[in-house]
């Protein structure tokens, strides 16, 4: 097959306050949220002026990633396309087909198999070729990457800049933190096991023994069981065991959303500083070189057919 385009797909974020609830209606449609939770959110946004830092991240990345291909090839075009907000997935493939594409690889900025991550991004992409009709490209989605060298590269060489915050770094524990899911669907996936593998591999880099995944940005309702436990629950237990530094590492993201700048720069750190903790955060794999590399790797493993075992099954990711 030969692929005349790179498509990167992601999430997308309001950048103004009038995005803001549009953005989010969009995020919530179809789900059972009440309206004051989706206003409660709102608000988050609102101390930020109402940008999320992700469509600039993707960006700069997009920019990042460019550079990489121009100097070392494929010389691919790269197309953007977010599920909910500018530039949506939809109009991005029309410009797409208008430019001639016709067989492109998405990059999907997700790392782990879940629903939200893995099997929404390809119904995303398959609504949108829809959308467009027959003219639509061929759109093919490379593999998840938790377990990448260069992703975990990435993400050690960001947590060693952490920890050089603090005296003693050897004395620091370290907290992975992931989005929370339902219960029902980490289930169909392989969301926490790969999550865990990612740690185990970071932590070991490091040759850290004292660290822990937890998980950050529940959504659902309270009757229903998601994943934990909850990162500032995890504070309070780590001060009650007489821990006062703690490095907190959301590789479950791969560049900051507002749940990152929110909920761990804004609501993590309240507790940690009510608690007496000195607590630092290490960046997301963002822009870092071992990141965009990581990136044209994959896109070279398709090309040259030489992908590994870890692709999604048929059936994987389902929804509960």
């Amino acid at each position: 097959m030969n692929y005349d385009a790179l498509l990167v797909v992601s999430f997308g974020g309001p950048e103004g306050m009038d995005d803001v609830i549009p953005f989010l209606e969009n995020v919530l449609r179809g789900r059972n949220v009440p309206r004051e939770r989706m206003l409660q959110v709102a608000h988050h946004y609102e101390l930020f002026g109402g940008v999320s830092p992700i469509n600039q991240q993707n960006r700069d990345l997009i920019a990042a990633l460019e550079k990489e291909l121009e100097q070392h090839g494929p010389k691919l075009p790269i197309y953007w396309g977010n599920r909910n907000w500018h530039p949506l997935l939809p109009d991005t493939l029309r410009r797409m087909s208008a430019d001639g594409v016709r067989n492109a690889l998405a990059f999907v900025t997700a790392a782990y198999n879940s629903y939200s991550s893995c099997r929404q991004y390809l119904q995303n992409i398959s609504d949108a070729q829809a959308q467009v009709g027959p003219a639509a490209p061929r759109v093919e989605k490379l593999r998840v990457f938790y377990n990448h060298p260069l992703f975990i590269e990435a993400n050690v060489d960001h947590i060693r800049s952490a920890l050089s915050q603090f005296e003693d770094p050897a004395s620091a524990h370290l907290v992975f933190t992931a989005h929370s899911i339902p219960e029902s669907m980490a289930a169909n996936c392989d969301y926490t096991s790969q999550l865990a593998q990612t740690g185990g591999l970071i932590a070991r880099s490091l040759q850290i023994e004292k660290w822990q995944l937890v998980y950050q940005s529940r959504s659902g309702s309270p009757m229903q069981p998601w994943l934990g436990p909850d990162v500032c629950d995890h504070l309070k237990t780590l001060r009650s065991e007489g821990v006062t530094q703690v490095v907190i590492a959301p590789i479950g993201f791969v560049s900051d959303h507002m749940e990152v700048v929110y909920d761990l720069d804004v609501e993590a750190r309240r507790v940690a500083e009510e608690l007496g903790m000195k607590m630092a955060r290490a960046a997301t794999a963002g822009t870092h070189p071992s990141f965009v590399r990581m990136i044209r790797e994959l896109v070279l493993e398709r090309i040259n057919n030489t992908v590994p075992a870890n692709v999604c099954a048929p059936d994987c990711c389902r929804l509960t």
